[in-house]
């Protein structure tokens, strides 16, 4: 006999039975998590087997499907599921595996154009290559081309040849930081670089696919009938190219919470399919015999899946705009068939669709933003009250009122629930993003893209230029919003970026909330709870230094951050104040008056747990005698260098030098507690990490041997 607990648990599975369909994606895809948070194929295989040996024991105690009661069946099919993730994962892995170029690579690189991608807010044309098999290099590279140099005729299918510089993907440049050579992977880029003159064309190319030459041709209208930055973002609602935003714009949006905009996705996707549709129902309800003879809702529906199919063709397929466009035609498929189209059953089978395909999408932000905007959207409509309040027989001040309530409730939510995604990839999140979304999302929605899809269907009869001017008036506004939300005091909160079991508290919080029905959701909220105290707990670091050991950052406390270099570049910089949560103008090191410089070395102190930690950091690569080094580390704790150092130096804690770098990647150090944070912590034991090093470290030997081959006897 059950158990009361059991009982209980049963009972409550019984009554969410509708909703258990669903946790079916959830276990798929934490399978797939748990790979990319395990250190390394061991690991993923022992949860394989774990799943596995789960569930067969399971229906060993069961003895047979039939005699498992509802519980029991729904273990049986997680433990099976988070398996099968888990596996699936390391199918694709091994399946896309792309071997990085070993070292870096400079000379004449001849290849074949497989895209090509125009930068202009970058001056710069971006191309993905494929090199000629005797030149040793990766299967596919990509290399950015300066706009001065670029040559029209270096089209997709062309053979060209020039001079190139190539380095191998870049790791994270600091702990929870962006690692391109992860995304490399998944997209078998091998290497990626410059080319450093203009390509000579060996072989010409075609004008590429119909829909890439279209493409090209509308974004280039666009641009030129709408000016400025409005066209950019013009271009980009049309056809996906972002090459002409500028990043200052870019910035204003990410800040001000509007950067979902300028990616293809859900919100534009439906709003083309909604208004198709919507068209077609009405224009051919206009004909009494085609309303007889016909199913309007499916001719409808078929004529809303063309338009969504040709857009997302049209922007490039890009994974986003793939994925929205199969949850759209769910949605679709729903209303053809006269079933509820809010379902978060549509939802799980439109993620099950992506994870299938690409199933390393689950840990990128893309991914993570739409469906958790989309689940809660579907949540919050779901609820009875709000099904009540949506269904209220009102007048029309009363329907204004009820929509405007709507947009500030469902951007609120959005708010709520995107944060600790932002905070976790991007260690800040903007503040004002739910009243500028109010504003922005239907301004996008109801009028720019309407005014730009009536602008170019009249362009044709020469009537466009009316609503291109008011289109371009329409997107000045929106630019403006964004730079006033960005600029805003404390329009942006920055918080130390935290590791995966933090953002993973909020998943499993923010999916329990959304997906039960019973009271029982609301116990959501521990894990939830628990996932704003480790955000809050988390301290920054004290100390960074990045991959390659050339930039180093001192975050102190109340002050501003300290940079080793006064040079530092954009990129680096961001970096480094990103993963500090410092929001500011840094100071260079010989600038500050708590460090005292030489021209090798710079040494200061800070605060540490129990004592003041007396740090010293190297400044440039020239020699030192080493008996000079040796003394300098002993009176130190720490000692960072971006160069090799001796055996001889030997501080009291902590030794950052080369070689050390070249194991571990970029590092954090936290005082408080005298804990250090690597990037190999995260990476390592996967293919991009692992197959890196060990092919550097067999170039660095070859090359070794090469030169004792040499040496005189």
């Amino acid at each position: 006999m059950a158990s009361p607990s059991v009982a209980a648990i049963g009972q409550w599975l019984l009554a969410e039975r509708d909703q258990l369909p669903v946790w079916i994606v959830v276990a798929f895809g934490t399978g797939i998590a748990l790979w990319f948070q395990l250190p390394g194929a061991d690991w993923a295989m022992a949860v394989v087997a774990l799943g596995l040996g789960g569930a067969l024991l399971v229906l060993a105690l069961a003895r047979s499907w039939g005699a498992m009661d509802l519980g029991a069946r729904c273990l049986f099919i997680g433990l099976l599921m988070l398996a099968t993730g888990c596996a699936h994962m390391a199918w694709r892995a091994e399946r896309v595996a792309a071997d990085p170029v070993a070292a870096p690579w400079f000379g004449t690189l001849t290849g074949r154009i497989e895209s090509r991608e125009p930068l202009p807010a970058r001056a710069m044309v971006r191309l993905v290559l494929r090199p000629a098999p005797a030149q040793g290099l990766p299967e596919r590279v990509r290399v950015n081309l300066d706009q001065r140099l670029d040559d029209p005729a270096a089209r997709p299918g062309a053979i060209i040849t020039a001079r190139a510089r190539l380095m191998p993907p870049a790791q994270a440049a600091l702990p929870g930081g962006y690692s391109f050579a992860q995304r490399a992977w998944f997209d078998r880029l091998g290497a990626t670089g410059s080319l450093l003159d203009r390509p000579r064309i060996l072989v010409p190319g075609s004008d590429g696919s119909a829909f890439e030459s279209l493409r090209a041709r509308l974004s280039a209208h666009i641009q030129a009938s709408v000016p400025g930055g409005a066209g950019g973002i013009a271009a980009t609602l049309a056809t996906g190219d972002r090459g002409a935003i500028s990043e200052e714009d870019a910035e204003a949006m990410r800040r001000s919470g509007l950067a979902h905009l300028l990616s293809i996705s859900g919100l534009h996707v439906t709003a083309l399919i909604g208004a198709v549709w919507l068209v077609t129902l009405r224009l051919l309800a206009l004909f009494p015999p085609l309303a007889r003879a016909w199913r309007l809702p499916l001719v409808a529906a078929g004529a809303g899946a063309l338009a969504g199919i040709g857009y997302t063709l049209l922007t490039g397929a890009e994974v986003p705009t793939i994925r929205s466009c199969a949850a759209a035609l769910l949605v679709l498929l729903a209303l053809a068939l006269g079933r509820d189209p809010l379902s978060p059953r549509l939802i799980a089978a439109g993620a099950m669709l992506v994870l299938l395909a690409w199933p390393e999408a689950l840990m990128g932000p893309s991914f993570q933003l739409s469906f958790a905007a989309v689940t809660a959207i579907v949540a919050l409509h779901d609820h009875p009250a709000m099904r009540a309040w949506a269904a209220a027989d009102l007048g029309w001040p009363g329907r204004v009122g009820r929509f405007l309530g709507l947009t500030f409730l469902t951007g609120l939510l959005i708010e709520f629930t995107l944060m600790p995604i932002a905070l976790h990839h991007f260690g800040k999140a903007g503040l004002y993003g739910a009243l500028a979304n109010m504003v922005a999302i239907p301004l996008t929605t109801f009028v720019i893209m309407p005014l730009e899809a009536l602008a170019l269907l009249l362009d044709p009869f020469g009537l466009g230029a009316p609503f291109w001017w008011l289109c371009g008036r329409a997107l000045n506004g929106l630019i403006g919003l964004a730079h006033l939300a960005a600029d805003a005091p404390g329009a942006v909160a920055l918080f130390p970026r935290t590791g995966g079991h933090v953002l993973a508290l909020f998943v499993l919080g923010g999916l329990w909330l959304a997906l039960w029905r019973t009271r029982a959701r609301w116990l959501g909220l521990v894990p939830v709870g628990l996932g704003m105290i480790g955000v809050l707990a988390q301290p920054a670091p004290d100390l960074l230094v990045t991959g390659d050991g050339q930039h180093v950052a001192i975050n102190r406390s109340g002050g501003p951050m300290v940079v080793l270099r006064r040079g530092t570049g954009e990129f680096a910089l961001q970096s480094l104040s990103e993963s500090a949560a410092f929001d500011g103008e840094a100071v260079a090191i010989e600038d500050w008056p708590g460090a005292t410089c030489s021209p090798e070395f710079c040494t200061f102190t800070l605060p540490g747990a129990s004592r003041e930690q007396a740090v010293l950091v190297a400044r440039n690569r020239e020699r030192v005698p080493e008996r000079d080094l040796a003394a300098a580390c002993r009176r130190a704790d720490i000692v960072l260098a971006g160069r090799w150092l001796p055996r001889s130096c030997r501080p009291r804690w902590l030794k950052i030098d080369r070689a050390r770098l070249d194991r571990t990647g970029g590092i954090a150090i936290y005082l408080g507690d005298q804990t250090v944070r690597t990037v190999a912590q995260t990476h390592a034991g996967h293919p991009w990490w692992d197959r890196a090093l060990a092919l550097r470290d067999a170039a660095r030997a070859k090359a070794r041997a090469g030169r004792l081959s040499t040496r005189p006897r």
